[in-house]
Parts: structure tokens; C-alpha cells; sequence
């Protein structure tokens, strides 16, 4: 049943080594189940991500294309070359984006969960999809699937912690830094895998990992701050997010089964909080539009 191996030996999904697929642990680095329960070739079929990009990918596209379904009426407007095929800002509202308005004065802390797998428009999600897909496979080969699941959703939370708090900053860091009412996009966790990178770089002494990772991040974070509309307190949160987690979890030390069954809560929570979003936010009065 999909490809499933019941004999014979198979690639440990932590270390890389033969091990039976029988085997309660792996012999190298001590991984329990690293056969996971005959199922190891079939993922590993779906690269070394596991399917994380793909997940990402799809899970964002769906949102985008169900905030645009939900509120057609933003179709017809302008916005310029950044607002086409935008999202209006009840859809968004709806769906779980995150900032000072949602978290602040709604209550609605769960959408720094929600907030990174929605986009303001067509370029929006192209960009930081097109990110994704150059970032997240770098990591996973380095980190392994599980952490780099992990890394992704802790960094775009802190990323957008530090956005919805932002009102609280003196008013010069606002000024240069942006922040909004209301904010979305993976670009957090974009930052969270470079800032993964830098400590990777750091702790493992790999300067093309660290000259190509500071590299990105000086560039996007020099682009965001010349952009009004950029939200630059959930790039520097996620920056944070991304280094702080990466050294808790080491990435010299192989990735545990542990670390993928949190991967796989983290999005479980993700998906949770967008539904939660939803049918909590046809309660509540919304804002008309996104901040400018």
C-alpha cells in the first residue's frame, strides 16, 4: 500500500545509513523507527524536504485563492503593479491575518500561526513562494525535514509577534521599520531559514553557507526598508526566531523522530488556527482594508 517496505534495508532520515527497515533504532545515530513503519522510501521520494515545500506551496495558494473567492469585490480595483490581484483587506481579516488590529484589538492571538501562509496579491506569493523553494531544501538537507518544519513556523510566530507589538516601539523604529495594523505573507519565516543559515554557518564553521545566508538577508532587509508597505518588524523577528531555535536545536546533532511529530503539530496548529480565524472572525466587525 503506497509503496510501503516490509523487508530489507533503507536510508536513516537522520544520518543517512543503511538500517533495517525492521529496526527499532538506528544504529548510527540512534534515531528511533528509523524505518517509520515502512514508509521511509515513500518519503524520501518526496526529496529531502519530505514534501515541506509542497505543503507550503500548495497551503498558501489554496488561501490565496479562497481569500480572493471570498471577497471578489476586490477584483476590480486598482492597487498598482504591488496591489494587483490583491486580497481585500474582511478576506484577509477573515482568514487570519495578524498585526496590531487582530491580535491587539480583537483578541486574536492565534493568527501570528495563520498570518504567514496568507499574501496581499499576485507578486506577494510569487516572490516569497519562489524563496521558499530556493530556501527550505538547503535547510532540510542540513537540519532535516522535521526542524526545518519547525524553524518555519517558530520564526514566522516571532516574526509576527514582533509586527503586532510593534505599536509599542518608540516611534523612530516605527517610522523606519514599518509595522501595520494588519499584516501577512511567509516572509518571516523566509527570514527564519536564513537566520537559520547564519547559526548553521556559526556553529558548523561553513562560510559559503554564512556569506550566501547574510548575503539574502542584508539584501531583503535593505529592499523591505525601502518599501513603505513592507513589514520589516517580521523580518527582523523572524530573523531572531529562526537563529534562536536553530541554536536550541543544534544542528550538529541529527534530527529526531521527535522533531518531525512536532513538525507535523506545528502545522496541524497552523491549520487549526486559520479555521479558527474563519468562523471567529464572521462574528466580529472588520476592518475595510488592508493598512497602507
Amino acid at each position: 500500500m503506497l509503496g510501503r517496505q516490509t523487508s530489507g534495508s533503507v536510508v536513516c532520515p537522520s544520518c543517512g545509513k543503511l538500517v533495517g527497515v525492521r529496526d527499532a533504532k538506528c544504529w548510527s545515530c540512534g534515531r528511533p523507527n528509523p524505518g517509520l513503519w515502512g514508509y521511509a522510501p515513500v518519503l524520501r521520494r518526496l526529496g529531502n524536504d519530505l514534501g515541506f515545500v509542497q505543503i507550503v506551496t500548495w497551503g498558501c495558494t489554496a488561501l490565496y485563492v479562497a481569500c480572493l473567492i471570498t471577497d471578489p469585490s476586490s477584483l476590480t480595483g486598482g492597487g498598482g503593479l504591488f496591489g494587483f490581484l490583491a486580497p481585500s483587506g474582511r478576506s484577509l481579516f477573515l482568514f487570519g491575518a495578524a498585526g496590531s488590529v487582530p491580535v491587539l484589538g480583537y483578541g486574536r492571538w492565534w493568527t501570528v500561526l495563520s498570518a504567514g501562509w496568507l499574501h496581499g496579491g499576485i507578486l506577494h506569493i510569487f516572490f516569497n513562494l519562489l524563496w521558499i523553494r530556493q530556501l527550505a531544501p538547503t535547510c532540510a538537507e542540513l537540519y532535516g525535514a522535521g526542524r526545518t518544519a519547525i524553524l518555519y513556523t517558530v520564526a514566522s510566530v516571532t516574526g509576527f509577534l514582533f509586527s503586532s507589538l510593534s505599536l509599542f516601539a518608540p516611534g523612530i523604529f516605527r517610522l523606519v521599520l514599518g509595522g501595520g495594523g494588519m499584516t501577512v505573507g511567509a516572509s518571516a519565516a523566509i527570514f527564519g531559514l536564513l537566520g537559520a543559515l547564519v547559526h548553521y554557518s556559526r556553529r558548523t564553521g561553513s562560510s559559503q553557507v554564512g556569506r550566501m545566508a547574510w548575503g539574502y538577508a542584508l539584501v531583503l532587509f535593505v529592499f523591505g526598508l525601502l518599501l513603505r508597505f513592507v513589514d520589516n518588524w517580521a523580518h527582523l523577528g523572524g530573523f531572531l526566531g529562526g537563529w534562536g531555535v536553530s541554536y536550541l536545536l543544534d544542528p550538529m546533532k541529527p534530527e529526531r523522530g521527535d522533531h518531525q511529530l512536532a513538525a507535523l503539530a506545528f502545522l496541524l496548529l497552523s491549520a487549526l488556527a486559520v479555521a479558527v480565524s474563519y468562523f471567529t472572525g464572521l462574528k466580529v466587525l472588520l476592518p475595510p482594508q488592508l493598512p497602507q
